[in-house]
C-alpha cells in the first residue's frame, strides 16, 4: 500500500491522536474510518439534493412515487406471511422458532 503525507492542523492532529487512543487503534485507521463516514454522508447529501430537485417537478415526483408503489408490491413475493425476524437474526413462524441452519 502506498502512503501519502497529508498536512492537518495541530488541533486536528491532537483530536485524531485522542480518538485513536480511546479506540485503541492507529491514527491512520481512525482517519480512514472518518473519511469513509464522510464519503457516505456526502453521498446521502447529494442523493437528498437530487430528490429535492425532483420533488419540485410534479410530473417527475409523481413518476418516482408510482415506481415506489410498484416496487412495494414485490417486497413479499414468495415469502411466508408468518415469517418474522428477530434483532439477533433468528427467524420465527408465528410461535414456532426456527434456527438459522434449519
Amino acid at each position: 500500500m502506498h502512503n501519502t503525507t497529508v498536512r492537518i492542523s495541530d488541533t486536528s492532529r491532537n483530536i485524531l491522536r485522542e480518538l485513536a487512543a480511546q479506540e485503541g487503534a492507529s491514527m491512520q485507521a481512525v482517519l480512514e474510518k472518518a473519511i469513509e463516514a464522510y464519503r457516505r454522508q456526502y453521498f446521502l447529501l447529494e442523493v437528498n439534493r437530487a430528490y429535492a430537485v425532483i420533488r419540485k417537478d410534479r410530473q417527475a415526483w409523481s413518476e418516482v412515487r408510482e415506481d415506489r408503489t410498484q416496487w412495494d408490491t414485490t417486497l413479499g413475493d414468495g415469502l411466508n406471511q408468518n415469517e418474522r425476524w428477530s434483532q439477533n437474526g433468528d427467524m420465527n413462524f408465528g410461535d414456532v422458532k426456527r434456527e438459522e441452519n434449519d
